[in-house]
């Protein structure tokens, strides 16, 4: 499986090439300029917005504090009439780095590390951006409240808007068995900020190791987070569902970025008048990967599993999900 970006890039890197230097990656070299900005007051305050370009504040090293960046963003809407002159950084609208994972100091930031979600924006400011300011990957239009994806078969999606750049992000997620690369194109996949642990991921582990090399059914998969932590553990099979077709490709993109190789079987273009897959879209090893909704899922499957995992949105009612799982598995975890 050839791992592209559609933004014809190599956008998508394997875990060991991403991890290798994860430490340093969003440091400070000894001569990169520290910055007191606040949030909360006008920007015009703090800086002379006619001095703010992609130079200021730009180490040798290639890198610039994320404050200055926003900061030249917000003096680029200001300019486009998107905010008004005494708006502050905290009105900008939600930086995601990419990759993705905390850090105990403000990151400074190389080029292309940041994709920016906001709610106001034109595709020209948004093509101005990225021209700009080196740092910037890409610009989404969209409410960051709302939940992107498909909450279940009854419900519309919801997506971002790309305006510019590319959307494709990495977030590492920790795990026992060692830090996972989890990609995403942002404008169709959920926001979940990087955290120094993963209490999902401890709670599956956890019931996972009361069983010795349990078969798990991942129902609403998303983009593979906590069914590849379950294989890099000691699951026997893991089997990926999920009802949303970008979701389900983001989950084959991941299995290969961390260490397992996928046979592709559907082409994800083939969708159903409702614009969704239907059926076994790839396998693996020790996996497989549909796309459907769990409640016809679990006719087409005919064995038993030790785990069943359901990890809604929040609003969503799982007892549909849960009663549908509770026929082909001895244990639910709710997430």
């Amino acid at each position: 499986m050839v791992l592209s970006c559609k933004c014809g890039n190599n956008c998508i890197k394997i875990a060991s090439d991403v991890l290798e230097n994860i430490s340093s990656f969003y440091q400070p070299c000894a001569e990169c300029e520290d910055f007191k900005l606040k949030k909360f007051k006008p920007l015009k305050d703090q800086m002379d917005l006619k001095k703010i370009d992609s130079n200021l504040g730009r180490c040798g090293c290639g890198k610039r504090h994320m404050d200055v960046v926003m900061a030249q963003i917000l003096k680029i809407m200001i300019d486009e009439g998107l905010k008004s002159i005494k708006s502050t950084l905290r009105m900008v609208g939600t930086p995601l780095i990419t990759p993705g994972y905390p850090t105990p100091y403000i990151p400074y930031l190389p080029e292309k590390s940041l994709v920016i979600v906001v709610d106001e924006m034109g595709k020209g400011c948004a093509e101005r951006i990225l021209r700009e300011v080196p740092e910037v990957k890409g610009v989404l239009k969209g409410d960051p409240k709302k939940t992107v994806g498909l909450k279940d078969s009854r419900s519309d999606s919801y997506v971002y808007e790309l305006l510019s750049g590319c959307d494709m992000r990495c977030d590492i997620v920790p795990s026992p068995s060692g830090n996972i690369c989890i990609y995403k194109n942002q404008k169709e996949i959920h926001i979940e900020f990087s955290r120094s642990n993963s209490p999902k991921i401890e709670k599956i582990l956890r019931i996972q190791s009361k069983y010795d090399s349990p078969k798990i059914l991942d129902s609403t998969c998303g983009p593979g987070t906590l069914g590849i932590a379950s294989l890099k553990s000691d699951a026997q099979k893991v089997v990926f569902n999920d009802i949303w077709p970008p979701a389900v490709e983001m989950t084959l993109i991941n299995l290969e970025v961390n260490g397992f190789p996928v046979e592709r079987l559907v082409n994800m273009n083939n969708t159903n008048p409702k614009g969704q897959l239907d059926g076994l879209i790839a396998s693996g090893d020790k996996f497989e990967v549909y796309c459907m909704d769990i409640r016809d899922l679990v006719n087409d499957l005919n064995e038993k599993f030790d785990i069943g995992i359901v990890d809604t949105f929040p609003g969503v009612e799982n007892q549909e999900f849960v009663k549908s799982l509770s026929t082909l598995c001895q244990e639910i975890i709710i997430i």
